[in-house]
């Protein structure tokens, strides 16, 4: 049965950003609530009352302020080291049955340089590697024969350790990923493992992107 505190919530879940606003109680309730009542009667299929509106969105606003801020705000506060890596080179390849094979004829390669970033992840029909920029040579001989699909250099990374806690607390990727949005941060790609995600950013956003994170733990 539908009833105005369900509808009302399953259309804020739906925006994201107006999500957020409202845990941080930054949204003035009644002209929130003013905005959408055509949306929310539709959904109802009847008259609904303003006030009903309002008192759906106070309750939703403090659910929230302990689901979204108390939980989540313990994690972010506990992470840990940031490291950043600059002149990194993004490749995506088609998936293949030689794929593997040159990935580990690549690793041979570059575990004679020191210093050296490189990561990788396999997708359905993708494969994905990330390599420093001094040794991209390796991997354009590695993989000629293969199918690149995309190409990006200039990128710099951001890996982010994360407590433990991480993975039983709803929200911490996207409380993250929504700070960087704001500030129009570029994503290019996304690395995880269990207790710490590296992202790839343009060198010329890094800076940016690494304030945004290191700023959450204050």
């Amino acid at each position: 049965m539908k009833t105005v505190s369900s509808i009302v919530e399953n259309y804020i879940k739906t925006k994201p950003f107006l999500l957020n606003a409202l845990s941080l109680g930054i949204i003035n309730l009644t002209s929130l609530s003013r905005n959408i009542m055509t949306e929310l009667e539709s959904e109802f299929g009847k008259e609904v009352k303003q006030g009903a509106v309002v008192m759906a969105l106070k309750r939703l606003t403090e659910e929230l302020d302990f689901r979204l801020n108390h939980k989540i705000n313990k994690v972010i506060k506990n992470i840990g080291e940031i490291t950043v890596r600059s002149a990194l080179t993004d490749y995506t390849f088609a998936a293949s049955d030689t794929v593997l094979n040159k990935q580990a004829d690549l690793i041979t390669d570059i575990n004679s340089f020191p210093d050296i970033f490189y990561t990788s992840s396999r997708g359905v029909n993708e494969t994905n590697i990330v390599v420093s920029n001094s040794v991209t040579h390796l991997v354009d001989k590695h993989f000629a024969t293969e199918k690149l699909i995309q190409k990006l250099d200039n990128l710099a990374s951001i890996t982010v350790k994360l407590p433990k806690e991480n993975i039983v607390v709803p929200g911490i990727y996207y409380f993250i990923f929504q700070r960087l949005a704001w500030e129009g941060i570029i994503i290019n790609e996304v690395i995880s493992t269990s207790n710490e995600f590296t992202i790839l950013v343009s060198e010329e956003q890094v800076d940016v992107a690494f304030k945004v994170i290191k700023d959450l733990k204050n």
